[in-house]
């Protein structure tokens, strides 16, 4: 064994040796809308007084903190999020009203001077000064707060048996002087004067107004800094109000953005749909190619196992959220895995064929030589859209983004190093090398031969196929200005609440509940067997509960599965920085490919995958789906996916343009691509395996997900070969770029039949090597 082939035998026993031992030893952190729980997404805001920044967002998260552990939630988090956003997770809560509640509330605890009874008017008459009323509704003038919550020491939540006074709150000040003075100012005045009381406020509500006891001199004060919040508090009451002061006041307001809570049975339902996805769409694959590869097909379904296990050690390892679209980008780079196998094994399969004295081993070199180029060119464009996914969305989008550039990264590793190392050693048997039918390299391949006989001219024409793409483009684009795009409430902000419910409710039957229940523009549509999805404007906790009272009462017994909450200004957000992400991703194919190939490619390839975009987008229009994060996700994926398609193609234009400088770019063009639509169709079908087990076995919440992807890859592989080709063909040609770009005409293949390079004969097929 040579050198290089050693090294790498060892890097992937390495590597495998490795991840075996991280997946054994460190769990995979599941999302939320896997194990159940609740997340809030927090927004700091400024006042008067307080600037919302990077410092006070820190603060806040620390007070938080303190409030989350008084709520006893097992392993819960809390993260800053830029300056202005904190995000909670709190597994297990299903009911999110207490804990939004006490997270939400300000606590902004004041102690104030009582200037008097509130004048006539009922306007403050002097500045600095606030009108309240006070426990029994009397309105009293308050001057500004002498002391706040910072200078809280502690509180605590007591019952006094005594006296049968029922709960209180004890709470200790930092400095005993400031309340010395307080309590000692107002006891220079008279008994049964309002000015000898004291109010504690606590977020805008007096909550108690006490006078201080006639035993206390002027000017000495209550001495001690200790004093006692009374009132008819229950145990809960008092216990929440202790916590909230004890816990501190937010340095600033906060307000709920984002609220998402997804029952646990929905998440077990979800991991065992995708899981079963991924058994039975990875099954199929390992079959087909397979069948198609033999025992080559074998030794790549073994590196595909392998992928699967660096991938998630990759994922444990760096600690990452595996959600339910990340549980989805984790089984769609299966797909992504094979690609780069099937690249390989084509090109060995020309190699073998273009060689007098064909083996095994010199093939399969040259193939993994030859495919480098595009597998490294079309895996980056995919990883551009993961980094925009990450970068860009939110929650569980943001955890698809993480999961596919994983998968990317495991996919090269497993197609480069590991299939390698084990094809290597497999042709290098000598019951092998007597055989070299069962390799699978040693057969042009079906589509090959079809190709070779056929020997179409699809590039004679380019027009042709421009007008079709333009044709199918204003129909499925018609479905946007038509029908218009179904925003979802991540994009438009709103409420959005799915119910299991007891028997079969009838969409209509749930709606008119709702409007009685006061909710007459309640959106109400089935989202499966038993089960009935809300999606109304923004609603407090308590509407909520009503929500689900009419939905419990019409089905017979409800339980929520789901629910999303998101404010109008995070769906504004959600929706600018959507459009970003078309527009950027779009942009960074665009300057990679022009950095990569020629500008008429580049500028063909991203007008194909505005196409794509546009089709897509038109088709779900048409179909009423939801215009969501998850589509966002298939969005952007079904562009990596697209431009893969284009680079393999480009690719090869440019090798076969480098052999034969002055070729007419109509006719090396029609022989790059009968090249490399082997492998388009071999990567096609494997991929549309994992996509219809996603479609069908992933369970509702993917489903979309996954139809948005067959659409994407059907019409992204269409487009990458006759619609980015054919555009750089007539781009080419209005630039006078033949062959060296010296101005050879047209370019059209008007010459004569261009040689698709698919072979003359089976066995001996005459192609030009180069990379595809």
């Amino acid at each position: 064994m040579k050198r290089p082939a050693r090294v790498r035998a060892l890097f992937a026993f390495a590597v495998i040796a490795v991840s075996v031992f991280i997946a054994a030893t460190v769990p995979v952190r599941l999302g939320l809308d896997l194990r159940g729980g609740t997340q809030i997404v927090l927004e700091t805001r400024s006042t008067d007084t307080a600037e919302a920044g990077a410092e006070a967002t820190d603060r806040t998260l620390e007070v938080l903190r303190g409030r989350i552990d008084a709520l006893g939630v097992a392993d819960p988090g809390i993260v800053r999020s830029g300056d202005h956003r904190i995000i909670v997770e709190l597994p297990g809560v299903q009911d999110p009203r207490k804990a939004a509640d006490v997270l939400g509330r300000t606590a902004q605890l004041s102690v104030h001077p009582v200037l008097g009874a509130a004048a006539a008017s009922g306007e403050p008459q002097g500045k600095g000064e606030r009108l309240l009323p006070d426990e029994s509704g009397q309105r009293l003038r308050l001057g500004s707060a002498s002391l706040t919550g910072q200078d809280v020491k502690g509180a605590e939540a007591l019952f006094d048996q005594q006296s049968g006074a029922g709960w209180h709150v004890t709470v200790d000040f930092e400095d005993g002087r400031g309340w010395a003075r307080l309590t000692g100012e107002a006891a220079c005045h008279p008994a049964g004067d309002p000015q000898r009381r004291v109010a504690i406020v606590l977020d805008d509500k007096i909550i108690s107004s006490p006078q201080v006891d006639p035993s206390v001199s002027c000017g000495a004060g209550i001495t001690g800094g200790s004093t006692q919040i009374t009132g008819s508090f229950t145990s809960d009451e008092a216990k929440e109000l202790a916590l909230l002061v004890h816990g501190g006041a937010l340095p600033v307001p906060v307000e709920t953005v984002e609220q998402r809570t997804v029952g646990p049975t929905l998440g077990a339902e979800a991991i065992e749909a995708s899981a079963w996805a991924a058994v039975v769409g990875t099954a199929l694959t390992a079959l087909f190619i397979i069948v198609v590869y033999r025992l080559m097909g074998v030794l790549a379904t073994l590196a595909l196992l392998c992928y699967g296990v660096i991938s998630y050690a990759g994922l444990a390892a760096l600690g990452a959220t595996l959600t339910l679209p990340g549980l989805a980008g984790f089984v769609l780079a299966i797909g992504m895995a094979v690609d780069a196998n099937v690249l390989v094994f084509e090109r060995a399969r020309e190699e073998y064929g273009a060689r007098d004295r064909p083996s095994g081993r010199s093939a399969l070199t040259a193939g993994f030589k030859g495919a480098f180029s595009a597998i490294a060119d079309s895996n980056v464009t995919t990883l551009i859209a993961a980094a925009l996914l990450f970068v860009l969305a939110s929650g569980p989008v943001k955890g698809f983004g993480v999961t596919l550039g994983i998968g990317v990264l495991a996919s090269m590793i497993s197609a480069l190093v590991i299939t390698r190392v084990l094809a290597e050693f497999a042709v290098a048997r000598r019951r092998v090398h007597r055989r070299p039918g069962i390799t699978g390299l040693a057969s042009i391949g079906r589509v090959r031969a079809y190709l070779t006989r056929r020997d179409p001219q699809l590039m004679r024409r380019p027009r042709r196929w421009l007008a079709m793409s333009a044709v199918v483009l204003v129909v499925a684009g018609a479905g946007i200005v038509v029908r218009g795009l179904n925003f979802g409430v991540e994009f438009t902000g709103g409420r959005l609440i799915e119910y299991s419910t007891g028997t079969a409710v009838d969409p209509d039957r749930a709606r008119a509940a709702l409007a009685d229940a006061g909710f007459p523009q309640a959106v109400v549509q089935s989202s499966g067997e038993n089960r009935l999805t809300v999606r109304t404007e923004e609603l407090t906790n308590a509407q909520a509960v009503e929500v689900a009272a009419a939905i419990d009462e019409a089905g017979g017994g409800a339980e929520k599965v789901r629910d999303e909450l998101i404010g109008p200004s995070l769906g504004d957000e959600l929706r600018r920085n959507a459009l970003i992400a078309l527009g950027l991703a779009l942009g960074a194919q665009l300057l990679y490919l022009a950095v990569r190939f020629r500008w008429m490619f580049g500028t063909g390839a991203v007008a194909a995958l505005a196409h794509d975009v546009v089709i897509l987008t038109g088709i779900f229009a048409w179909l009423g789906k939801p215009i969501d994060g998850v589509f966002l996700a298939a969005l952007l994926t079904v562009i990596g996916y697209s431009v893969n398609d284009s680079v393999v193609v480009f690719d090869r234009i440019r090798e076969l343009w480098r052999k034969d400088a002055r070729a007419p770019l109509a006719q090396v063009t029609n022989r790059a691509i009968l090249q490399t639509v082997p492998r388009t169709v071999n990567t096609g079908i494997g991929v549309i395996f994992i996509l219809a087990a996603l479609a069908l076995l992933g369970g509702d919440s993917l489903t979309d997900f996954a139809l948005a992807l067959l659409i994407g890859v059907g019409v992204g592989t269409y487009s990458s070969v006759l619609t980015a080709s054919p555009l750089a063909v007539e781009l080419g040609a209005y630039a006078g770029a033949g062959g060296d770009g010296r101005g050879r005409g047209r370019g059209r293949g008007a010459s004569g039949r261009a040689t698709s390079g698919a072979g003359e004969r089976p066995g001996r097929a005459r192609t030009t090597s180069g990379r595809k």
